[in-house]
């Protein structure tokens, strides 16, 4: 961050001229001192220990770049003035106690980088003015209160985008966010619809959260392919065959509580936590896959809950200590006993009637 003021007294005697006055004040004297040349401000290191509002005030620091908040100490909402910061570059007042709406006029704000509100109560709408914002590159309102659809994002500069846990409802339009993306997490939300087109268009991530929303439709083949770390689509309604374009070499991937079906693709032998139990998958388990699994290459192999038919795997095989695996409740006799989470359930194969040709 860089320096508080370009022309400034002593810190030892300016910290003793914030301590005797509130922060409406303090703000004023910014404002008014005409030997300060403010360009990056941030409460920690003057209200260690106090509650504040948000003055609109502030508004009136024009050359200011960078704001920041020390965390649980600001409470109130974002005042409009925020908006006539055209300067502003990054904008950080997260893990507080901001209640209210948004303030449309952050759009105005065509230099704003970073826009982090995340950990706080906001409410409301975000405003689309916001998503034609030229320059921005993080995009951060995580942990809050939201409703309503999420904007179209024109910025080509966009590489993190979080919105996880608020109460956002409604579709993605293939075009709304930008192929510049490498961090997109939208999890624990309500949001529906296809996912397909705007996902195949997104080949720089490397994390991708879609978990707990409502989400339909197919899943594009090459998403396998991107450089993901971690993808994680549990509890939507995704549907459909899943046809990796190439072997997998991403290492977290859970699939699982959604409506795919038809067999497990060997492609995913390389996955070290492969998650795709609650689901519709039917036919053997690859033999590579059980390999990589006795190998301890694969941690956690998680498959219960499907309707899996056979598994090429040795009734004495030991399965590694470190390794989890779980097959219970599908269309077979279990060839081997191993632990399972409580939520598996105590039964071990799927009624027969509901198994097609497999008579137990």
């Amino acid at each position: 961050m860089t320096d508080l003021f370009t022309k400034s007294p002593s810190t030892t005697t300016f910290k003793k001229m914030v301590h005797k006055i509130r922060m409406q004040k303090f703000i004023d004297v910014l404002i008014r001192g005409s030997n300060y040349a403010l360009c990056s401000f941030s409460l920690s290191r003057f209200f260690p220990t106090e509650f504040s509002l948000l003055d609109p005030a502030i508004g009136k620091l024009s050359d200011l770049a960078e704001f920041t908040v020390v965390p649980g100490r600001i409470i109130g909402v974002l005042p409009e003035s925020l908006s006539q910061l055209r300067n502003l570059r990054f904008l950080g007042v997260s893990r507080n106690f901001i209640s209210g709406r948004i303030p449309a006029g952050l759009g105005k704000l065509r230099r704003l980088q970073t826009l982090d509100l995340s950990y706080n109560q906001l409410t409301g709408n975000i405003p689309w003015a916001i998503g034609t914002l030229p320059v921005l590159s993080n995009f951060i309102l995580s942990h809050n209160r939201l409703t309503g659809s999420v904007p179209p994002f024109a910025s080509q500069r966009l590489t993190r985008f979080d919105l996880k846990h608020n109460l956002l409802s409604g579709s993605l339009l293939p075009n709304s966010l930008p192929s510049s993306l490498e961090y997109l997490s939208l999890s624990w939300n309500m949001l529906t619809g296809s996912v397909y087109h705007l996902l195949a268009r997104l080949n720089r991530l490397n994390y991708l959260d879609l978990s707990l929303n409502r989400f339909t439709g197919f899943i594009p083949g090459e998403l396998f392919k991107f450089p993901i770390t971690n993808l994680q689509l549990q509890r939507n309604q995704f549907t459909g065959r899943i046809y990796p374009v190439g072997p997998v070499t991403i290492p977290i991937v859970d699939l699982s509580f959604n409506r795919f079906y038809g067999e497990i693709s060997p492609l995913f032998s390389n996955v070290q936590i492969l998650y795709m139990n609650n689901n519709r998958f039917t036919g053997q388990v690859p033999g590579i896959i059980v390999d990589r699994l006795l190998s301890a290459n694969i941690h956690v192999l998680y498959l219960q809950h499907n309707f899996l038919t056979g598994i090429a795997i040795n009734p004495a095989a030991e399965i590694p200590v470190r390794s989890s695996f779980c097959l219970q409740y599908n269309c077979m006799v279990l060839p081997v006993q191993t632990p399972c989470p409580l939520k598996a359930g105590k039964q071990k194969s799927r009624p027969t009637a509901q198994c097609g040709q497999w008579k137990g």
